[in-house]
């Protein structure tokens, strides 16, 4: 399924969303019998939170919400206070201060041998730079959020691993990586025209782990107009850094729609059209494409892009053993930037664990003019029945951040993608790179089939395949002439005595 719409204001800034309003109470904590905490004490508190109304949260002060990026910039926390990390354990935990893109204070607590203790906030935890109003800022503040620190990259240092900060956002990177896309705790009603409600991690309950301890387990409180939620994070920091994530929810009211595991990214341009004007780098993204693994087996690409207009599309799927935002390309001669490190961004691979049942990755792609802009959200969302009002809405999966290709895919994957003119008037002309160890080991007069097909009213004029000498892959290339003033569905893979070779490519031609 496909829309195209107009464009609307869910332009999502990076790290947070600056727009959204939610209610907290810093004060008051949840009495735990006996102080001893588990995730069921987080549960209770999600039920007991949808059974009252939602209200706002305090107004942190202007000159917060105000506060320019340099001078935001400038307020850091002092590494000499993150809690834990050295001796005592591997891991460690900062925490962010309150300021420009967040203006939701959340709670959060430490839980360990002595029982649940809530961290207050201190202005001493902070440096300020060259800001001058330290004095002005309240004493009970609160924070924006937490990082988890690892020795990530080498064993003397703590790297940060793990970033909790803004509405349900979380970013999470392995070793060598830089930050790029977030998770999301929950999407509600994204791409809607009646807008997008946004939940948030409302507090945080922190275990400290053992001294050799190689996972951290924290948990989070969530809270928006329509649902509440408990969530269970388990952290494993390393080549790929895993999140295993157990999700409770309770609905203050159905929403339209609602995003599970859902992830956020950015793609500006890249190598399917023209670059903007006066943009020397050739090209800017965090990801480059949705991949989805279906309960049939097949695998399927989607090729990201950076739209005219509003661009939904749905994949619907039963028995879904996977998806997720990839940056395959990782060749540095593509992005040519030294600061952002493009070819180092994360790609974040959902696994369910269960069966999810019937229902649709929907993929949302929305009109960007810069590279701050997170345009691009994926998430699941249920086709199934669910539980009725006041019953909890259960489910649980594994958040891989990585380099590397998903376990499983056991075919050739797409490489490239290019888009151009084609020969004939009103043509386009498509050109696939696929790659992978079966191609390249298939002789060049292999008798290889290119199966293309293509949606309503569109016409393939011309297809080939050949041996690419240079990847080891093949190259499919097609021109087809899609109709007037309709976008036009595209698949293809290349197949050898009936059996498929590649992962299905998907892409959509729209009218530009």
């Amino acid at each position: 399924m496909v829309l195209l719409l107009q464009p609307t204001s869910i332009l999502y800034l990076r790290m947070s969303i600056l727009k959204f309003f939610f209610i907290l109470t810093l004060g008051a904590q949840p009495a735990f019998a006996n102080n001893r905490f588990d995730y069921q004490h987080v549960v209770s508190a999600a039920q007991k939170l949808a059974a009252a109304p939602y209200a706002a949260p305090p107004r942190i002060p202007d000159f917060l919400r105000n506060i320019s990026y340099d001078a935001f910039r400038d307020i850091r926390f002092k590494p000499e206070r993150t809690l834990w990390a050295g001796p005592t354990s591997r891991f460690g935990v900062q925490l962010i201060h309150l300021g420009l893109y967040f203006h939701n204070p959340v709670a959060i607590n430490i839980v360990d041998a002595k029982g649940i203790q809530r961290l207050p906030f201190s202005t001493d935890l902070f440096t300020y730079g060259r800001n001058t109003f330290k004095d002005q800022i309240p004493p009970n503040l609160g924070f924006a959020g937490l990082r988890i620190t690892y020795p990530l990259n080498n064993l003397n240092e703590q790297n940060h691993v793990l970033v909790f900060a803004g509405a349900s956002y979380f970013r999470g990177v392995a070793r060598n990586q830089v930050f790029g896309l977030s998770a999301r705790g929950l999407a509600i009603d994204t791409g809607l025209p009646t807008g997008e409600e946004f939940p948030y991690f409302r507090e945080f309950w922190v275990e400290k782990p053992d001294p050799k301890a190689r996972r951290m387990r924290l948990h989070a409180l969530l809270d928006s107009e329509s649902v509440t939620g408990a969530y269970r994070f388990d952290v494993y920091p390393g080549d790929q850094t895993i999140i295993d994530v157990t999700v409770t929810l309770f609905e203050r009211k159905r929403p339209k729609l609602m995003g599970w595991a859902p992830l956020t990214s950015m793609f500006y341009y890249g190598e399917s059209k023209a670059r903007p004007a006066g943009h020397w780098r050739p090209e800017v993204h965090d990801s480059d494409g949705l991949l989805l693994w279906s309960g049939t087996g097949e695998w399927l690409w989607r090729p990201l892009t950076n739209p005219e207009r509003l661009l939904i599309n749905s994949f619907e799927v039963e028995g879904l053993k996977g998806f997720g935002l990839l940056q395959r390309d990782r060749d540095f001669a593509h992005y040519e930037d030294l600061e952002a490190r493009y070819d180092l961004r994360p790609n974040a691979w959902i696994v369910p664990k269960g069966d999810w049942g019937k229902g649709e990755v929907r993929l949302v792609q929305i009109p960007a003019k810069n590279e701050i802009n997170d345009n691009i959200v994926a998430f699941w969302t249920p086709r199934g029945p669910l539980p009725p009002s006041g019953k909890p809405i259960e489910f649980s999966y594994r958040i891989y951040f990585h380099s590397r290709e998903p376990g499983g895919l056991d075919r050739g994957r797409t490489l490239a993608t290019w888009v151009g003119d084609g020969e004939e008037k009103g043509s386009k002309r498509v050109i696939i790179d696929f790659a992978g160890r079966s191609l390249a080991a298939l002789p060049e007069n292999a008798p290889i089939q290119g199966i293309v097909t293509i949606g309503t009213d569109g016409k393939l004029i011309q297809q080939n395949v050949q041996k690419n000498p240079v990847t080891g892959g093949w190259r499919l290339a097609f021109q087809v002439i899609p109709p007037k003033g309709k976008p036009l569905e595209l698949r293809a893979f290349l197949q050898h005595d009936k059996v498929a070779l590649t992962e299905t490519w998907s892409y959509i031609l729209t009218e530009t």
